[in-house]
Order: structure tokens, then sequence, then C-alpha cells
């Protein structure tokens, strides 16, 4: 090859590389952009009410599996579940999270030993311990309870319409959903920059902006939960899931 074929090839690498990197360049801004708007905020609560109702008295509050133990999703999850089965003391408690039930330090028996510290029944609390997704813990659970038995979903706002759907895909009749959403804390965390001390010169106060300080990168997180949540239900609406 010539010195000016290698250079010319050169050149083309040079020019693709520079538009992948203008279009992701373009890309994160946009994302910053979108994230400065109310819009992810209620994207992601779309994910988590679209499809929630509470139409019938629950007869098992199944509690779907978020990551470890502790985590944050099965914390806020089981938080909520202790509410549904104090709510509704006669129901039957699935902890649905894969694990070896066996083992007293696996996921779904720290689980368990959280919802009871809570208050929970440990009579009331049963395991679906085999499904390692959503899919799977709906076709499990329909071999334990009838159609018609009315049922309470609690799980990840992000999470919530694809489970409500799975369920209903698989033959629940009565599907309610209660989305495990974050409560915002409810006092005033504006401060004065200038009162704390420190380095003043060349640095801009912030002590006033909540956007900047907290929304926008909670915006930014909720984008992301919301495009994984729109892959995982497309993925379930292609193989039929959903």
């Amino acid at each position: 090859m010539t010195k000016t074929a290698i250079k010319a090839k050169s050149i083309y690498f040079l020019r693709i590389l520079r538009n992948i990197l203008v279009v992701i360049g373009l890309f994160f801004s946009g994302c910053i952009v979108f994230a400065l708007t109310e819009q992810p905020y209620w994207g992601y609560h779309w994910l988590g009410t679209s499809k929630s109702e509470m139409k019938w008295k629950p007869t098992y509050i199944i509690m779907m599996g978020g990551g470890g133990m502790p985590s944050q999703s099965n914390l806020m999850r089981s938080w909520y579940v202790e509410k549904a089965a104090k709510t509704f003391p006669e129901a039957t408690v699935v902890i649905a999270i894969p694990g070896e039930i066996s083992d007293s330090l696996s996921t779904p028996q720290i689980v368990k030993r959280e919802l009871i510290m809570r208050g929970v029944n440990p009579e009331k609390i049963v395991f679906e311990h085999e499904a390692t997704n959503t899919r799977a813990q709906a076709l499990n659970c329909q071999k334990t309870i009838t159609m018609q038995t009315p049922i309470l979903l609690v799980t990840s706002p992000e999470h919530m319409r694809r489970s409500v759907l799975s369920f209903q895909k698989v033959g629940f009749e009565k599907v309610n959903a209660l989305p495990a959403f974050e409560n915002a804390i409810e006092a005033d965390l504006s401060f004065n920059d200038d009162e704390l001390g420190g380095n003043k010169t060349g640095v801009p106060d912030i002590g006033k902006s909540i956007n900047a300080r907290y929304q926008l990168w909670n915006h930014l997180k909720y984008e992301i939960l919301i495009f994984r949540e729109i892959v995982a239900l497309t993925y379930y609406r292609l193989r039929g899931w959903i």
C-alpha cells in the first residue's frame, strides 16, 4: 500500500471517529439539557403509575426482587411491603427473590428477617426463590396462586409497568400494584455559601441552586432508568411476554 493510500485511509478513519465523537457529544448534551426539564421525572412517574391501581383487597402481596440485601431497592420495597401487610393482615407475603432458602445468609432469608423485624407475621411469609426475571416470577407464582386471586405487586417504580403486564399476560385477572417511590425530603436544603467560609475566589455559589445540586443529577439517573426500562419493555413485547 502506497503512502498516499495509507494517508487517505487514515484521514477517512479520523473523519469517522470525529463524526462518532460529535454524535456522542450531541447525545450527552441533549441528555443534560433534557435533565434540566421536568420530563425525566414525569417519565419515571409514568412507569410507576401507568399500571398501578388498587381495585381489589389482595390475598397475596408479592415483593418482586431487587438487588442484594441490604440494597436501596430491597429496603424500599420492604418498607412498602410492611405497610401493605399491616393494611391487609390476612394477605400472604411472597418474597419473589432468587436464592438458596436453606442458607440463613441468603438474600431471601435476610429480606424475611427484615420484614419480621418490621412487624410482618412470619407465618404469613412464603418464598418464590427460583425465578431470575419478571417473566419467570409470574410463571412460578401462577403455579401456586389461582388466576382469579387478587394479588398486590410491590416493586420499584421503573419496573412496575412491566411487572403488571407480565402477570396479566400469564393470566392473573386481579393485579394491584404498589410502586416503591422515594419520598423527597421536606426541609429547605438551600444554604449561603459565603457563611460556610472557604475559598470564595473563582468558585460560583450553588447553595441556592437546588437544580444544580440535586435535580440535574436525579434527572440524569431517571433518564438511565427510563432508557433501560424501555429496552426491557421492547424485549418483553417482542418475546410476547407482555
